[in-house]
């Protein structure tokens, strides 16, 4: 495959990942031409991905494509895509919610959407999954202001807020029908208020859920035991066989410690999250709003409030959402859910991919022009 030479890109930070932003006009219509590309945008397969824009972590290998939306309830189509690191592999099976607080930014940055004087709503169809989602951020003169005050967990400094709300979606909340499973012989409650999430007590699985990530990825055991959970968790909550997928995340769940609702550990499958992603939290947050759900045993279960202070290794993030208890014959229902990201515009410009074929060099002689050894 070969593609174009170069391609107009906007790098951003969304949350506390970091991601290519594209035009999807600007992309090969193709998928596998597509996927292709972005292989080589991003410097995969190579854990360092030296020789691209990846940062050597799922985190940071992550690739948003945005046009006009034809849904006359939305203003842009979001497809998300991660890139494997070490792998030729680019997936669409899950979305990012973190990715997602650069849309709306980026629609207006590029002339998609018309910004207004002093803030801007966007409207976002998440193609992932056909859900809606829409996002508020500061526009002063017409103009997309990145600076602010606000603050989030993982990201150093301050800047404008982007307020994200999840109008209530068409997936189930309980996608197995029950609040607790018995996975590969541990009690779980699985759960999707915008991304498949299993919900595990950290002590069922003979850690604390306090380690480093990088502890946690390093326990083999550890890493059978989740690989056996999430295969089973997978076909029960719908989504067929998930070996080479990145649902459903796991999440570890642990008593607080400073002050919040559940301290948690998240797998995105086998690396460990160094904070959360904003679907995954609030699929969390409205999964301790489940009474009899496992979060019962891991968290501070007097925390009922709309606003769920979910803890993960690098501090917090609140979710704001509310869940109506089901009636007898019909399953309990999320509301509302919003949350406050910040995102960043790092460059806008033209990327330039790696080669499609590379052709070796032809081979020269050691030493001087006439093929005298080196000395």
């Amino acid at each position: 495959m070969t593609g174009p030479a170069e391609v107009r890109c906007m790098l951003m930070r969304g949350g506390t990942s970091k991601g290519a932003y594209f035009l999807a006009e600007d992309l090969p219509a193709d998928t596998a031409e597509r996927d292709d590309l972005l292989l080589r945008v991003m410097g995969s397969p190579d854990p360092r991905q030296i020789d691209g824009l990846g940062g050597a972590h799922p985190l940071t290998s992550k690739v948003a494509v945005v046009s006009a939306s034809a849904d006359p309830e939305a203003d842009v189509d979001y497809l998300f895509l991660q890139v494997a690191v070490d792998r030729p592999e680019v997936t669409d099976r899950q979305n990012c919610g973190n990715i997602l607080a650069g849309i709306g930014p980026f629609a207006v940055e590029r002339g998609l959407v018309a910004p207004a004087d002093g803030e801007t709503s966007v409207r976002i169809r998440m193609l992932n999954t056909g859900e809606l989602a829409i996002a508020r951020f500061p526009t002063p003169g017409g103009r997309v202001d990145y600076t602010g005050f606000a603050e989030i967990s993982g990201v150093p400094g301050t800047a404008a807020p982007v307020v994200i709300e999840f109008p209530q979606g068409s997936s189930p909340l309980l996608p197995t029908g029950r609040i607790r499973d018995v996975i590969a012989g541990t009690e779980v409650t699985c759960v999707d208020n915008g991304m498949p999430v299993v919900l595990i007590p950290a002590a069922a699985l003979d850690v604390t859920g306090y380690e480093n990530p990088k502890d946690l990825e390093e326990n083999l055991a550890l890493a059978d035991r989740l690989r056996e959970i999430r295969l089973e968790a997978g076909k029960l909550m719908g989504l067929g066989d998930v070996d080479g997928a990145t649902v459903p995340k796991l999440t570890l769940l642990a008593p607080p410690r400073n002050g919040g609702a559940v301290m948690t550990r998240t797998f995105i499958p086998v690396r460990c999250h160094t904070s959360i992603g904003v679907l995954g939290a609030a699929s969390v947050a409205a999964g301790l709003l489940l009474p009899g759900g496992v979060g019962e045993e891991s968290a501070n279960t007097a925390v009922r409030s709309d606003r769920i202070r979910v803890e993960h290794p690098s501090g917090f993030l609140d979710i704001e959402t509310t869940v109506s208890a089901g009636t007898e014959g019909s399953a309990p229902v999320v509301r509302t859910t919003a949350v406050v990201r910040t995102a960043r515009k790092i460059f806008d410009g033209t990327v330039f991919p790696r080669p499609a074929v590379s052709t070796p060099a032809p081979a020269r002689p050691l030493g001087g022009n006439d093929g005298s050894a080196a000395r």
